[in-house]
């Protein structure tokens, strides 16, 4: 038979600030608990468990998998209890919300279709450089919950040609229901029909010669020959043309990744959904 202690929601004196039970497991990963503490302080109020076992599961699961690493800009786009506390990043700088585009109305925390939601004009500026990774050795990731509009090419994360610049990384659909990839690539390739796709979008590149790609649960490899990459911080919500953002989405992203290249992105969609279908049950 249960005490009273253990049916009661309570604050143990262990448990972060966490309103936790007797039988519920807590968070234990340090980079986990370390990202929450951070939310904690922005939300003004820790997270309900079951939000920071999920987080706590995603880290352990990415280092099980050798992809922590790799992982050098991320954010969890859900989960938080405010706006300000989904802008905490996983790892790496905090994104700016340029020109306070994004307001709570925008962000949606759990149920079906969590994440911070684009209205054709803002977006984020990841404050990460795409030359800050190898040009064969890179990644870009996202995480759509809920798909655009459909109006016109519309970017998810990365940067955009300009002349006396090289493209970079880049996921993005557009008006005839294609995903067109790039990674350090002078030309964009088109997936063809899976621009009404949600879920993860990856690419990741870890040779001169091809790099991969993953939309709507498959794999692709891709050949073509990589060049060097731009100085440009990747946007997120938007393609980054010299400072300006063009091919700006609508589309409701819960999560997104830059960094090093990841050798089994199967994995670390299957991670990266895990943490977005637990958060959006939790709350």
């Amino acid at each position: 038979m249960p005490t009273l202690a253990q049916k009661l929601p309570y604050t143990h004196p262990f448990a972060g600030g966490y309103p936790y039970r007797g039988s519920q497991r807590l968070p234990s990963d340090p980079d986990a608990l370390t990202y929450l503490a951070a939310v904690a302080a922005a939300d003004g109020a820790p997270v309900e468990v079951g939000v920071a076992v999920a987080v706590d599961d995603f880290f352990r699961g990415i280092k099980a998998d050798g992809t922590f690493s790799a992982l050098k800009a991320a954010c969890l786009l859900c989960g938080a209890r405010t706006l300000a506390g989904a802008l905490v990043p996983l790892v790496g700088t905090a994104p700016t919300n340029v020109a306070d585009g994004f307001v709570s109305g925008d962000y949606t925390r759990g149920g079906a279709t969590p994440g911070l939601k684009g209205d054709g004009t803002s977006y984020l500026d990841s404050g990460r450089a795409n030359d800050a990774d190898p040009q064969n050795d890179c990644h870009h990731s996202a995480y759509l919950t809920q798909q655009t509009t459909f109006g016109a090419t519309e970017a998810l994360i990365g940067t955009a040609h300009a002349i006396g610049l090289r493209p970079a990384i880049t996921l993005g659909i557009n008006s005839v229901d294609d995903v067109f990839v790039r990674c350090n690539t002078e030309d964009a390739l088109a997936i063809a029909g899976e621009g009404r796709s949600t879920g993860f979008f990856g690419v990741s590149r870890n040779s001169s010669a091809a790099f991969g790609a993953r939309v709507n649960g498959a794999d692709y490899t891709l050949s073509s020959a990589s060049i060097a990459p731009s100085t440009l911080d990747s946007f997120v919500f938007a393609r980054n043309s010299v400072g300006s953002p063009i091919n700006i989405t609508s589309a409701r992203l819960a999560f997104y990744s830059i960094g090093e290249s990841i050798s089994d992105l199967a994995a670390f969609d299957a991670r990266v959904t895990a943490l977005i279908t637990a958060i959006g049950a939790a709350v």
